[in-house]
């Protein structure tokens, strides 16, 4: 949608004024702050008086763009006279003026969000400004931009001292604020500097603290190792010395002498699986745990699982499955380490389930290059507010079977470290009175050891085909930023991701793109400015930038520098099609 709202003639020097006075009454009304106003009725002034200066006649007409916020305030000056010489080494800023034109051009570039100049020798110069409105000013329907032309409609009768009084408040105006800022900046200078002294100090302190942290933390993991060891040489003569005595070795024993020995081997157990969990946290938090991957089948492992876990069934209300997706393959990774994972998962299942199924199953995931392995139940299930509080050490969630089940609290913090040891990670989803889903998702081929990141920064970070043309995908869906990278696979063109605006201008100076696919709508704001600013930036603006986006504005987009619109869903065909065709690759 594009609507006039005003066309000013210039046919004699007071039309000059008149523009400027018509361009801030036009900037007010749109909603710009007094800052702005001042900025688009100087920069509307200049080509004004250019055209006044070199052409004798020509126009300057106002008008809307855009049916959706942020719309475009869209301002033409056009005339019909000789044109402009060395167009170039004037937007270079090279360019000697004898007479101000350039300095008018150059500085009406630099206050509007895009100049777009089109002039030829003897045919005239078309100029035309573009400027987004602020975030806060309303959506200007066609009927409110008919009734701010109807308030233009007539000029006041004293327009140049009117103007020239605007023209002052305005420059007392800039001089109070410059009188603030420079007050501002010395009382800013003052903080800094006792902050720098303050930030010096904190820094010797933290280093001396962060020396002690290491020291408690080296210290704990050697406490909790050595007492480990410690333990379980005592601990194993109590469960051997009780089995001894449970077989009668040294003769019969009474039924509550064989019950009191059960209880002592069972707490002698609990307390051997206690001091087991302790020293692999301990060594995994202390890096000494050696990853020894080897190539299994899935469906191995499981066979292995079950045999080992079928005892643990001790009633037939339960049942225990196994599922392996014909697609799940092997998997390359420490095979022990994940058994052992699985082995928390499916024993806590079979606790805190009465009746039901328990299922685990294994499935490749979309990427092909991770496997998620899942323990499902039909227990108790956890509420959402626990759901994390179970992955920390000794934490356990009270319930009914509390009293019946007991625990060490360190068998899922110990899975969510193997897990992340192997490049992977757990979770639970799980609804209370339904039961609950543990999964771990593992890379199908460990690579090393991974350093804690986000998954989607990860993501980001992947090499790229150096031989194959960079495509920037400004995009914060991750399954959508995942559809564009396959939509390139296979062609000439590869993905360089980018979640945000300030993510994007990195990528832009890392790897700089042949073309770029913007979302309009990302997390917290627009592109809308940024579009704007890369299509008057002299060296980006040759880069062509196709949108892809749910925001249905055609018009808006195209006028601020949109080489292609697309509403989502983007498709393959139509989008390679003109990747190929903006970048002249077209066949």
């Amino acid at each position: 949608m594009t609507a006039r709202i005003l066309t000013v003639g210039i046919k004699a020097e007071m039309d000059v004024v008149a523009s400027r006075q018509r361009a801030r009454q036009i900037a007010s009304l749109c909603g710009f702050p007094a800052q702005d106003q001042a900025r688009i009725a100087t920069a509307v002034s200049e080509l004004a008086r250019n055209v006044f200066n070199y052409a004798s006649t020509g126009k300057v007409e106002f008008s809307i763009e855009g049916g959706t916020a942020p719309q475009v305030l869209l301002i033409r000056i056009e005339d019909k006279g000789p044109g402009i010489r060395d167009l170039d080494l004037i937007l270079s800023g090279r360019y000697q003026s004898t007479t101000g034109m350039g300095i008018g051009i150059a500085g009406a570039r630099r206050l509007m969000d895009q100049c777009h100049i089109d002039t030829a020798p003897g045919k005239g110069t078309c100029i035309v400004l573009k400027k987004l409105l602020p975030k806060e000013a309303p959506l200007l329907a066609p009927r409110e931009i008919g009734e701010i032309g109807a308030r233009l409609a007539t000029l006041p009768s004293n327009i140049t001292l009117s103007e020239v009084q605007e023209q002052n408040r305005e420059l007392l105006a800039a001089l109070a604020e410059l009188k603030a800022r420079q007050e501002e900046l010395l009382q800013l200078t003052r903080e800094l500097e006792d902050t720098n002294r303050g930030v010096v100090a904190l820094y010797a302190e933290l280093d001396e603290k962060a020396g002690h942290l290491r020291r408690a933390d080296e210290m704990k993991s050697r406490f909790l190792s050595n007492m480990s060891h410690e333990f379980r040489t005592p601990l194993s003569s109590i469960r051997a010395l009780s089995k001894l005595l449970l077989s009668r070795a040294d003769g019969d024993l009474s039924a509550e002498q064989e019950k009191q020995v059960g209880f002592i081997l069972k707490g002698a157990e609990s307390l051997t699986e206690l001091v087991n969990d302790l020293l692999d946290l301990a060594k995994i938090e202390a890096g000494k745990v050696d990853v020894h991957p080897v190539s299994f089948e899935i469906a191995d492992m499981f066979s292995a699982l079950r045999g080992m876990l079928r005892p643990l069934l001790v009633s037939d209300s339960v049942a225990l499955v196994f599922e392996v997706a014909p697609d799940a393959g092997v998997l390359y990774t420490d095979e022990a380490k994940v058994s052992q994972i699985l082995r928390n998962f499916i024993s806590n299942a079979l606790k805190f389930t009465e009746a039901g199924t328990v299922k685990v199953t294994a499935e490749r995931l979309a990427d092909g290059e991770s496997m998620r392995i899942s323990v499902s139940d039909t227990g108790l299930g956890i509420a959402p507010e626990n759901q994390q509080i179970i992955f920390e050490e000794f934490s356990q969630v009270e319930n009914r079977l509390q009293n019946r089940i007991k625990g060490t609290g360190l068998g899922l913090p110990l899975c969510r470290n193997l897990a992340r040891l192997l490049g992977g990670e757990v979770g639970v989803e799980s609804v209370p009175g339904q039961g609950s889903t543990f999964w771990v998702v593992l890379p199908a081929r460990y690579a090393g050891m991974q350093v804690d990141a986000e998954p989607e920064a990860e993501e980001l970070q992947r090499p790229r085909d150096p031989e194959k043309i960079p495509v920037l995908v400004v995009e914060d869906n991750q399954q959508v930023r995942m559809l564009y990278e396959k939509f390139l696979d296979g062609t000439e063109f590869c993905a360089v991701a980018a979640r945000n605006l300030r993510e994007a201008d990195e990528c832009w100076i890392t790897h700089e793109p042949a073309a770029v696919i913007l979302d309009i709508m990302l997390v917290g704001t627009d592109s809308w400015r940024w579009l704007a600013e890369m299509k008057n930036d002299d060296r980006r603006s040759k880069v062509p930038i196709i949108v892809g986006t749910e925001v249905d504005d055609r018009r808006k987009g195209f006028s601020l520098g949109a080489d292609a619109y697309f509403v989502k869903p983007v498709f393959q065909d139509e989008l390679i099609e003109t990747l190929r065709k903006l970048t002249g690759r077209a066949e």
